[in-house]
């Protein structure tokens, strides 16, 4: 055998050596490409769920603070035809149609404020709102006997009525510092 043609055998076991490493590689390659494409899928679908997920909690500590805004809004509106209408009724001025009016809208309201709460928990929210509505209802009643034995001519027993009167506002501060938990609580969860 000569010398040129071990060359060419030499450089025909080099080339294929190179084809088949380069094939080989290739194949690695395909491979680690593959699974490289399906991480970064899923990485970027991991990454969608959990903007998703912090999305929807955003929206519902958005809902839920207007949930609480409303119910607030409510109580401060029945609260303040108690307050205006309790002294005429206590000075012996019985309810007219216009105050039983104004007393069923405002509990209406406040019932109405209580049952979104229920759409948007916490379900410990929803109690205490609850309980903030019949408190409320409460008070509503005890002034109307007490304004009803006043029209026929009665002595009207108040403690009823201030009893129920300071349950209201117990179960409406209880509600107003559990409120202002759960919205400055940055880790509440959504259910």
């Amino acid at each position: 055998m000569s010398d040129s043609t071990g060359t060419v055998i030499a450089a025909v076991i080099a080339f294929a050596a190179a084809v088949i490493g380069a094939v080989i590689a290739g194949m690695y390659a395909k491979r680690g490409a593959e699974a490289g494409g399906r991480k970064a899928v899923e990485a970027a679908l991991a990454q969608v769920h959990g903007q998703a997920a912090a999305e929807h909690w955003q929206w519902v500590r958005s809902q839920r603070h207007q949930a609480f805004s409303a119910l607030l809004t409510a109580y401060a509106a029945l609260d303040e035809v108690l307050v205006r209408i309790a002294p005429e009724v206590r000075g012996g001025v019985g309810l007219d149609e216009t105050a039983g009016r104004e007393f069923r809208e405002r509990t209406v309201d406040l019932k109405a404020k209580t049952s979104q709460l229920a759409l948007w928990g916490p379900s410990e929210a929803y109690e205490l709102a609850h309980a903030v509505t019949r408190k409320s209802m409460a008070v509503v009643g005890a002034l109307t006997q007490a304004a009803g034995a006043s029209a026929v001519g009665l002595d009207v027993e108040w403690s009823s009525f201030d009893q129920a009167r300071g349950e209201m506002t117990q179960a409406y501060a209880a509600f107003l510092h559990r409120a202002g938990e759960i919205i400055r609580d940055p880790l509440q969860p959504v259910s």
